[in-house]
This record gives structure tokens, C-alpha cells and sequence, in this order.
């Protein structure tokens, strides 16, 4: 981990079906709203048709200074130069990232449980995932809801490494889940499910964060 990588408060994540918008107009509409580090997220399309979704997006971020997590593609994160990935438990493991993407690049790993979450303490990564912290319907099956205790105990585990809190969490619970430990939350339906007020939402979540 690099001690120098500090997690914003406010992790999105796009979805192209939620929202009905491309992977580049949720970057410009979250940004505006504030967001300094959004991860695209991409589970339907076409590796080439996700690699040209990504590459516009990451023009978009790059006119606003805005840091891009690639989810799942290492490749794509890659080709693009984007600023990191976001890995699953079932994706290429962190250390092979690593070595293909190199020291620079921001590493997030998603953990379901206290275990995960200590293995995952011990890899190169830059940040834990942790989830879901409450029941979700972004995903149709999800692993077993983690809770604010749960929270509380993955922090004590991973000590300081940053961490940061997903699924299920509303405008009220946020402070709940900061408290328990997460230094970011992540969000997608919170923000995406009005895609005419994405940029106000956002605004709104940060100023009450």
C-alpha cells in the first residue's frame, strides 16, 4: 500500500443500465457534482465495446482532473493508462496487477468478510473493498450482508489500510458507516437512479459527508 494514497469520501461507480447513460456522461455528471474519483463499472458489454466506452470516459476525466478505476480489466485499465482497477475476488490477482500495471497504479480489491479482508491486507493493494454493508438490489445474489458490526470489526483487522464500505447505503446511514470505520463510501444506485440529478445529488451527499 502507498502510505501517500488517500481515499476520497465519496466513491461512484457507474452503471450504464441504471442510469441509462453512457460511462462518459455519468463521469462529466459526477464530476460536476464533485466526485474526484469515480470507478466504471461494466458487466454486460463487449470487452472492445467497454475498451471504447472507457476511452471516452477517460477523456471526460481527464478534462475535469478526475481519477478513473477500471472495474475487472486489467487489460483495459492497461491500454488506457487509466489511473488504476478494481479487482474481485474472482479477477486476475492483485500481485499480477501489480506487476502489469506497476507501482503507479491505484489498486482496489473487494472482500465480502473479516477473512477476505485480512488476506487482503497483505497484498499490494491501495485499498479494501468492503460489502455488502447492508442488503443491496444493484446485484440480483450478493454475499452475506457484512453490517455496521461487521464493519467494525474488518477496520480492527486491517488496521489502517483504506477502506472503503458498499452496498445498501442511504443518505441515512451514511455517517453510521463512516463511523464504523469506512474512509469512503461507495455508491451506485444512491446516485445513478435519478440520472437528471446526478450532479445536485452528488453535491448534496459531499457537503453532508
Amino acid at each position: 500500500m502507498r502510505s501517500s494514497f488517500k481515499l476520497p469520501k465519496l466513491y461512484p461507480v457507474t452503471d450504464t443500465r441504471l442510469s441509462g447513460l453512457s460511462h462518459a456522461e455519468q463521469v462529466e455528471r459526477l464530476s460536476e457534482g464533485g466526485a474526484t474519483l469515480i470507478q466504471l463499472r461494466e458487466k454486460f458489454s463487449s470487452p472492445k465495446d467497454f475498451y471504447t466506452e472507457a476511452k471516452e470516459a477517460l477523456l471526460v476525466a481527464r478534462t475535469r482532473g478526475v481519477r478513473l478505476i477500471v472495474n475487472d480489466r486489467v487489460d483495459i485499465a492497461l491500454a488506457l493508462r487509466a489511473d488504476g482497477v478494481h479487482l474481485g475476488q474472482t479477477d486476475l490477482p492483485p500481485a499480477a496487477a501489480r506487476n502489469i500495471l506497476g507501482d503507479d497504479a491505484i489498486i482496489g480489491f473487494s472482500t465480502h468478510n473479516i477473512e477476505q479482508a485480512r488476506e487482503a491486507a497483505r497484498m499490494p493493494v491501495d485499498y479494501i473493498a468492503i460489502g455488502p454493508i447492508f442488503t443491496t438490489t444493484t446485484k440480483e445474489k450478493h454475499d452475506p450482508v457484512v453490517g455496521l458490526e461487521g464493519l467494525l470489526k474488518v477496520r480492527a483487522a486491517v488496521g489502517s489500510m483504506p477502506l472503503v464500505a458498499i452496498g445498501g447505503i442511504s443518505r441515512e446511514t451514511a455517517h453510521a458507516v463512516l463511523a464504523a470505520g469506512a474512509n469512503s463510501i461507495a455508491a451506485i444506485s444512491l446516485l445513478l437512479r435519478e440520472p437528471h440529478s446526478i450532479a445536485c445529488d452528488v453535491r448534496e451527499l459531499l457537503s453532508s459527508l
